[in-house]
């Protein structure tokens, strides 16, 4: 009876260190606290009544307390300083239970005093919140914590620089890039070495180059040579011209001499003249060193012979280009009017106000040497096939035309069966010369001319004076006006006698339309004097 006593006692005791064993412990620590596992710990952040307590959590993480009562970080805000540590840090769920749980695609770093901008907004957490960046012993074991981090740069980068400049990289850098970057906050004007023109836009690494420093890369800073342009910039003139390279060049460009105007080059053995004074010094001292000679004696040394030989002047092939052109540039020219008309095609009338681009320029260079004195030799003969040899013999335009002009023609009509009387004598040759056809194109005609006065004018008779075909208005009218007649009635079949000498021409002859058109009629099959007058009874 007392074994069983004892056994069933044992029993009941086990079972009720079970009961209170799952009462105290509902579920696993996480393994940030495992270690505070067991009943025997449970008062380390419980306190009577199985309360969470916030400043037993406080007393072991300490950073945290800190933070609150200095009021910085992300504990010390409105939002979270005024809650309980439980309400957001809950435990017993598990060894693998993330207890702080933040969202990190809505959470404000700028509550923690540091803002995330540029390379450090794109950023993983993790990336900065790790061990390796965490200067407290004491958190540094901590498996994971966003506390004990610096917001100071070398922190967490390096220093590439090794102490030679402040630890404030955002003195100069910006959160973008450290090797791109360019300066922000450095203000190099407050320097001995004041950036000025290209200068300005140098690489910083072009005069701060890298060395070695304890073992390891880093740019130079201090100690410097800037004195004179030497320590960076090859001296081209080998000390010629002194060290000081600022009395001619300026900080803008080597290639920029200052007051160029300073220096004489008329103490050279050549004076810059006209557009030489604009040229830049290395288009004409194209060695290495600028003191070295050139020649200079005739302009081919530095120019090309654009000409090509072709101008043939005074026997010389190719003359120099002071023959013809002076400093101030090529396009003006001291070729005169008076100079070519001493050539064998001297500038007579329209000639001689024509540019010579006209005749020496056609095509894209220029000619001089084999250019004709012929018209046709730069004219088209607009004649040809339309004028008979006789008075365009050999394309001699001269034969009609002069200088002066295209349209002052010298021609003698009465050299061809038409000599021109009256109005035909002041008519341009044009007006009988050139017709439009039924396309309304402008055409020139001067062979197989008609005489007759119907193949230029237009019968408005309609052929009623006609004789065998042919109307002969020159016998009625004149050259010099077609309106004054000098016909006489008396010589045709009807006589003006009596009354009809005083009559009106229109009194008889009327103007009437029949097929043929509008016109008056002259001409009668009948002088019965009924045709013209009617019997009144």
């Amino acid at each position: 009876m007392k074994i069983k006593n004892l056994i069933l006692t044992l029993i009941l005791s086990n079972f009720l260190a079970i009961s209170a064993f799952a009462q105290f412990s509902p579920g696993d620590l996480s393994k940030g606290h495992a270690n505070l596992g067991g009943s025997d710990n449970c008062t380390k952040c419980h306190t009577t009544g199985s309360k969470i307590s916030s400043e037993k959590c406080l007393e072991c993480h300490k950073e945290i307390k800190t933070s609150i009562v200095s009021r910085k970080g992300f504990h010390a805000t409105a939002e979270v300083g005024t809650k309980q540590c439980v309400t957001c840090h809950v435990e017993h769920k598990g060894r693998d239970f993330q207890l702080a749980k933040i969202n990190k695609k809505t959470f404000d770093h700028t509550q923690m005093g540091f803002e995330l901008k540029g390379v450090h907004a794109k950023k993983e957490c993790n990336a900065c919140h790790k061990a390796a960046f965490i200067s407290d012993p004491n958190l540094k074991t901590r498996i994971f914590t966003y506390q004990g981090l610096s917001s100071k740069c070398l922190n967490c980068h390096s220093d590439y620089h090794q102490g030679k400049l402040p630890a404030n990289c955002g003195s100069c850098h910006s959160f973008n890039t450290f090797k791109k970057a360019k300066v922000v906050g450095f203000d190099h004007g407050k320097t001995k070495f004041p950036l000025q023109g290209k200068h300005a836009n140098v690489e910083c690494i072009t005069c701060h180059k890298t060395e070695i420093i304890n073992g390891k890369p880093a740019q130079r800073f201090k100690g410097l040579e800037f004195e004179t342009c030497t320590p960076c910039h090859k001296d081209v003139h080998e000390k010629k011209f002194g060290d000081k390279c600022q009395q001619c060049h300026t900080e803008d460009s080597f290639h920029t001499i200052k007051n160029i105007n300073t220096f004489n080059h008329d103490k050279t053995h050549f004076a810059l003249l006209g557009k030489h004074k604009t040229v830049t010094c290395k288009s004409c001292h194209k060695t290495e060193h600028m003191t070295d000679p050139i020649k200079h004696d005739k302009c081919s040394n530095c120019h090309k012979d654009y000409h090509k030989g072709d101008f043939v002047k005074k026997g010389i092939a190719t003359p120099d280009c002071k023959e013809c052109h002076t400093n101030d540039g090529f396009k003006s020219t001291t070729y005169t009017v008076k100079k070519h008309n001493l050539s064998p095609f001297p500038l007579e009338g329209a000639h001689f106000a024509t540019s010579c681009t006209v005749c020496h320029k056609k095509q894209t260079d220029w000619s001089f040497s084999k250019m004709g004195t012929k018209c046709v030799d730069c004219h088209k003969n607009i004649h040809k096939g339309n004028m008979s040899e006789k008075f365009l013999a050999n394309d001699n335009c001269t034969s009609c035309h002069t200088t002066k002009t295209w349209k002052s023609v010298k021609f003698d009509h009465d050299l061809t069966n038409f000599k021109l009387e009256g109005v035909h004598a002041i008519k341009s040759c044009g007006d009988c010369h050139y017709k439009k056809n039924s396309s309304g194109e402008r055409i020139q005609k001067f062979e197989n001319l008609s005489k007759e006065c119907s193949s230029c004018h237009e019968d408005k008779h309609f052929d009623q004076f006609a004789v065998n075909g042919k109307t002969e208005c020159v016998k009625c009218h004149g050259f010099e006006d077609w309106k004054k007649l000098k016909f006489d009635h008396n010589t045709s079949r009807f006589k003006l006698e009596g009354a009809h000498k005083n009559a009106q021409c229109i009194k008889c002859h009327k103007e009437i339309t029949d097929k043929k058109g509008t016109f008056i009629k002259y001409k009668y099959e009948s002088f019965d004097c009924l045709v013209c007058h009617s019997v009144k009874n």
